[in-house]
């Protein structure tokens, strides 16, 4: 299979995946409270990685969101597998569920099939991670096939505070063609 991802600078697309109330969500729209936002995608609760990663992201939301980043998170599982999963979660931002494969091959991820029942019974998609500017467009991502390879979060916080800082005028990296 070929692998197409998603570039810096180009718009972010309209993904509709579904809160646990059952109301479509656009991920791409950024709430009142926030000028850019961060899309975490996270393969599902039969991983214990990603389980550790929202978690430890909740430790930074104060810190990220007090820089006008709004976070989400986002899986291919279903809402009975999200209600389930949110007993290991200590996580204060919304999570979402419901990303289908045409959606996961739009935003570029890798997607992988469960190496048996016991782990999951559907594919899902490996980690991704967007930060969306105030116009819309992709102006972070990291993309992973595999649990083991993400942003470190305080790493992630102070750029994203560098990034944002006027006086910095840093543009969107890893636009060259």
């Amino acid at each position: 299979m070929a692998h197409s991802a998603i570039t810096a600078g180009s718009p972010f697309p309209s993904i509709l995946v579904k809160g646990l109330d059952g109301t479509d969500v656009d991920l791409r729209n950024i709430s009142d409270d926030a000028d850019w936002k961060m899309v975490v995608v996270y393969r599902g609760k039969h991983c214990p990685l990603c389980t550790k990663y929202l978690n430890l992201l909740e430790t930074y939301k104060e810190r990220i969101t007090a820089n006008g980043v709004e976070i989400v998170a986002v899986s291919a599982d279903s809402k009975a597998q999200l209600e389930t999963h949110l007993a290991d979660l200590e996580i204060s931002f919304p999570i979402y569920y419901g990303l289908s494969i045409e959606q996961m091959q739009a935003l570029g991820l890798y997607i992988s099939n469960p190496r048996s029942e016991k782990e999951t019974d559907h594919v899902f998609a490996e980690p991704g991670l967007f930060v969306i500017n105030e116009k819309g467009q992709v102006q972070v991502l990291n993309i992973s096939n595999g649990p083991l390879a993400r942003p470190e979060i305080d790493v992630l916080a102070g750029g994203l505070e560098f990034i944002k800082a006027p006086e910095n005028d840093y543009p969107i990296r890893g636009t060259y063609s």
